[in-house]
């Protein structure tokens, strides 16, 4: 008898009456909401593939408005900041970008753009992934709009280039407030400030004061600080102790894809990009969110990082009874093992993967 049978007898032998009511909708909630797709290079395209293939059974109330856009551009085609913009809401692949040659990143100009000041990342241990460490729960809360990723290089002389790192306390304040409220809205205990200020005593000096200033805002919550290097050799020794963690923007990036690795890989952890009137999902660790060619080629790509991730924009659009059961067919397809790619041990397609999570949708 397969999972989904058992289940399914199960559910004959429990009273509706045990199902509580976590939403009430206002008129109006289940209106259908148009949403910017961007495939993106890579596996992008199966892994939105597999999103669409999801939506569509569960008959979620979204209709997506598909661009093409790939890291190779010059720039985010001005049609696809307008549909972003009118939508509010965009899910995407990976965009490649160049290294080196003087080709800047897509992914940071459309962060730029919209003004998606904040990046999250949840990286939690998945029920039926082996790993070193269990109870991992972190939630990596990454500034996104400035630090070493402001784009400010030049050439001094020959041979010589200068590269600015920019710290403001207007960006500081509002990333360290993005993340205490997070705390205090999904009933977190502690929000970790992450930093090398010992050296760069200004630039991370000013990021730690804006964190401590907020801080004193949130008595109930708990607030630490770690220097970075310390930060990554606690993460791989004890990653249990870390709850929210607050970054700086290149530090937010290294911490991250750190902690993807430790619980799970990156091809299961969720992840987005929100600002003050838009919001865009996509994988979670940015390691990996492009893929091998052999895993496009073979068709292999792993789609959960981005079912989750899509799971994290169904809440967004306030439809949490269908992420609910897209996050319960996901875990299910996981811990039941049958259908893995090869990152999970498995060596499944993408499609196959997909197809079972179509099968364990109630």
């Amino acid at each position: 008898m397969s999972r989904r049978q058992s289940l399914q007898i199960l559910k004959k032998f429990i009273p509706s009456s045990t199902r509580s009511v976590t939403y009430m909708p206002r008129p109006g909630d289940g209106s259908t909401r148009k949403v910017t797709l961007i495939p993106g290079d890579g596996i992008g395209p199966l892994v939105t593939g597999a999103v669409e293939q999801v939506m569509d059974a569960m008959h979620a109330p979204i209709v997506f408005d598909k661009y093409e856009v790939h890291g190779d551009m010059k720039k985010i085609p001005e049609g696809v900041l307008e549909s972003i913009r009118e939508n509010k809401v965009c899910i995407k692949g990976g965009l490649m970008t160049p290294v080196g040659g003087g080709v800047s990143s897509l992914n940071v100009h459309l962060r730029k753009e919209l003004d998606l000041y904040a990046s999250l990342v949840h990286c939690f241990n998945v029920k039926g992934i082996q790993t070193r460490h269990d109870n991992v729960d972190i939630v990596v809360i990454r500034e996104n709009s400035e630090g070493e990723y402001a784009g400010l290089e030049h050439e001094v002389v020959p041979g010589v280039v200068e590269s600015l790192k920019v710290i403001t306390k207007f960006c500081s304040e509002r990333i360290a407030k993005y993340a205490f409220e997070y705390a205090y809205l999904n009933n977190r205990k502690k929000v970790t400030a992450v930093h090398k200020a010992n050296i760069m005593k200004l630039a991370d000096g000013l990021f730690l004061e804006s964190c401590r200033e907020i801080a004193a805002q949130y008595p109930t919550i708990e607030y630490n600080e770690i220097i970075v290097d310390n930060c990554c050799m606690q993460l791989v020794s004890r990653p249990e102790q870390f709850d929210v963690m607050v970054t700086p923007n290149l530090y937010g990036n290294l911490v991250s894809n750190v902690a993807a690795g430790i619980a799970g890989g990156t091809g299961v952890m969720p992840g987005g990009n929100v600002g003050p009137e838009h919001a865009v999902f996509e994988q979670g660790a940015s390691a990996g969110n492009v893929g091998k060619i052999e895993l496009v080629e073979q068709k292999k790509a792993n789609p959960v990082a981005l079912l989750l991730s899509s799971a994290m924009m169904l809440r967004h659009l306030q439809f949490p009874s269908f992420a609910d059961r897209l996050e319960t067919a996901v875990q299910h397809v996981i811990e039941e093992g049958k259908y893995r790619t090869k990152d999970l041990g498995g060596n499944s397609t993408t499609q196959q993967v997909v197809d079972a999570v179509l099968a364990n949708l109630d």
